[in-house]
């Protein structure tokens, strides 16, 4: 082995190794460029032998793409952003572009958090959390145009979002349970601050406007299965309700252990419970939920599809709207 790699050498002195120009080392190590398989085998081959790698941040300062994506998300945890996040990442990847994850819900200072992912020149944003100010973000990545996914969307040129419409499967979901005799409904939200929890409320209150009903009950829990527990409890000790309607799957899942364990009332019979997302768990035979559910391929798609609208250049603002359908399991 020579001296050389025991320091790490330049792409101009592997191309002099390699018997190539600079620019075809530059070919080498871009997944999409154009190169003959047996030049690009005889540089990786030259490249292990001494050591080199290639410097991404060096590259995208010269081609100003960083081939980085921001995803502001509230937690990795959640069953719901986890299954979305673990879908958008393969779909980046497959495009060799790569994710930044930055996680607000247990972070103090989020702003901090967005202008550091923002010093690495991220070519897209997609921002799934509802812990940030829309606003900051558009100005923290001023040279990027965010995609908003959980947010009201903003009427601005310089943000794209994903619409979601459920207030045809609510309906849906409504019409049967009150067909069925329900008539005491609560509401148990995820937060009581969450711009896309109190839109999926107001899908269900006009649908049960519709028929002259209300939710005569509301608790808050924080989308755990320990607070769907703990605020079913409390619901059907307080009030007598016959039908709960969860901000997701998971608290929905929670409510009807409890309703079940604790109570002894079983569903549908003495008490409805609904979820929203559709999450995989929700059709796992132990839960069998009945849920507002949204195509979270379809939903990933969309991301997809407004990051490539955004590379191509194409003038916005962009926005796609998703229709959610009803999941019926055993529990409305």
């Amino acid at each position: 082995m020579s001296g050389m790699n025991k320091r790490r050498i330049t792409s101009k002195e592997l191309a002099k190794l390699a018997g190539v120009s600079s620019a075809t080392i530059s070919r080498a190590f871009s997944p999409d460029s154009r190169i003959g398989r047996a030049t690009r085998d005889r540089i990786l081959a030259v490249a292990r032998e001494y050591g080199y790698q290639p410097n991404a941040i060096a590259r995208s300062l010269n081609n100003q793409r960083s081939r980085l994506v921001a995803l502001v998300v509230n937690a990795i945890g959640n069953p719901c952003e986890a299954e979305e996040q673990q879908l958008l990442v393969h779909r980046l990847q497959a495009r060799q572009l790569l994710p930044i994850i930055l996680c607000c819900a247990d972070h103090s200072d989020r702003l901090q958090l967005m202008r550091l992912a923002s010093t690495y020149q991220v070519d897209h944003v997609v921002i799934f959390s509802d812990m940030v100010s829309m606003q900051d973000a558009v100005d923290i990545f001023h040279t990027t145009k965010p995609i908003i996914v959980s947010f009201e969307p903003l009427e601005t040129e310089s943000v794209s979002s994903i619409r979601i419409d459920g207030s045809k499967a609510a309906d849906e979901i409504i019409d049967k349970i009150a067909r069925d005799g329900k008539k005491r409904f609560a509401y148990l939200s995820g937060t009581n601050s969450s711009w896309i929890d109190k839109l999926r409320r107001g899908w269900f209150a006009e649908a049960l406007a519709k028929r002259g009903l209300a939710f005569e009950a509301q608790a808050f829990g924080d989308y755990s299965y320990d607070s769907g527990f703990k605020e079913a409890v409390l619901l059907l000790h307080r009030d007598k309700i016959d039908a709960i309607i969860c901000g997701n799957d998971v608290m929905a899942i929670g409510a009807r252990d409890a309703a079940r364990r604790v109570l002894g009332k079983n569903t549908p019979e003495d008490i409805a419970i609904v979820g929203q997302d559709g999450i995989a768990m929700a059709a796992w035979d132990c839960n069998d939920l009945t849920t507002l559910s949204l195509d979270h391929t379809a939903f990933i798609d969309a991301v997809v599809e407004l990051i490539e609208r955004h590379d191509a250049g194409i003038e916005g603002p962009h926005s796609i709207t998703l229709t959610c359908t009803p999941r019926w399991g055993s529990t409305a």
